[in-house]
């Protein structure tokens, strides 16, 4: 796959290639001058900034949700790497609804990350389920298989044949195994990875210490399985990358390059890996490409390139 050409460094915007019907997104924030540099510091400075947040509010996803069809329908995260349900929006099924969107999160993390993203989803009526799995996890396919039972369960709930999945950094990797290698695809209908190691990252902390982290390295066991073919794949792949994204190195480690499989890289400037799923902007750019048609839905707005200045 080739990826889009590097922009100048004066234009701040996110860019989209080969998605159809991706309508216009607002900007993100105009740098304040064109030097890298510059950018980078605001980047570092957001990313800080996130991670305050972020462990504030933590606390608060260790704990389920409950759906409102039913009580609460796992406890908190387990030490064994076991995922859990963790929740469930409430909403009719028909036959033309949307499939529910799967919200699986990053290393070391909870289902606190997707809070911006969980409101602009809900707010367009989209059924959701996030998942929480112990940062104890010790292996990808592990995981993945896991992810598979979890949407089984789903499925069977909701009654939709299909899924969408949202992944933060190794969430997506988790969520990938699962559809490549796995059989996922038959119910991922499309998957979103927002700066997930597809190609394996050269900066990975603790990698001498956590066996999963060590599998999201360049060469890994994991990223070569990956790397192998993929005929008929089904899943669509839409993979969100930052060029300030400090953990992925290179950062185009961060977009699905691989010929058997219907990938679309967005591009995403101005901010850095944390921010990837608390960003309005991403948010918005999500929820349309969780609402774009399927090949052949629409061929008569089927596009090229698309991009947002």
């Amino acid at each position: 796959m080739k990826f889009p050409p590097p922009l100048s460094p004066p234009t701040c915007f996110t860019h989209l290639t080969h998605l159809s019907r991706l309508t216009r997104l607002p900007a993100l924030p105009r740098l304040p001058g064109p030097r890298l540099s510059s950018a980078l510091l605001g980047a570092t400075a957001l990313e800080l900034f996130v991670l305050t947040g972020r462990l504030i509010v933590y606390p608060f996803g260790l704990t389920p949700e409950r759906d409102g069809t039913g009580p609460a329908e796992a406890g908190p995260p387990a030490t064994t790497g076991t995922p859990t349900t963790t929740a469930t929006t409430a909403l009719p099924v028909t036959a033309a609804a949307t499939p529910p969107v799967v919200l699986l999160h990053g290393f070391i993390d909870n289902r606190s990350a997707f809070l911006v993203l969980r409101r602009a989803l809900t707010r367009h009526g989209r059924r959701l389920a996030s998942l929480n799995y112990s940062p104890l996890t010790r292996d990808v396919r592990t995981a993945a298989e896991l992810l598979g039972r979890h949407v089984e369960e789903i499925c069977a709930r909701t009654g939709h044949d299909r899924v969408d999945i949202v992944g933060h950094s190794l969430g997506g990797l988790i969520a990938r195994y699962y559809v490549q290698r796995l059989g996922g695809d038959r119910r991922v209908r499309t998957l979103v990875t927002l700066g997930t190691p597809h190609g394996g990252t050269a900066v990975a902390p603790g990698a001498g210490v956590h066996p999963i982290v060590r599998q999201m390295r360049g060469g890994s066991s994991v990223i070569e399985e990956l790397r192998g073919p993929a005929p008929g794949c089904r899943t669509r792949f839409v993979s969100f990358w930052s060029e300030l994204d400090q953990v992925m190195v290179p950062v185009e480690t961060a977009c699905v390059d691989h010929p058997d499989l219907d990938a679309v890289n967005v591009r995403v400037t101005g901010i850095g890996h944390l921010a990837l799923p608390l960003h309005p902007t991403v948010a918005a750019a999500v929820r349309e490409a969780l609402e774009a048609p399927e090949a052949g839905e629409d061929d008569a707005t089927a596009a090229g390139a698309t991009s947002a200045a």
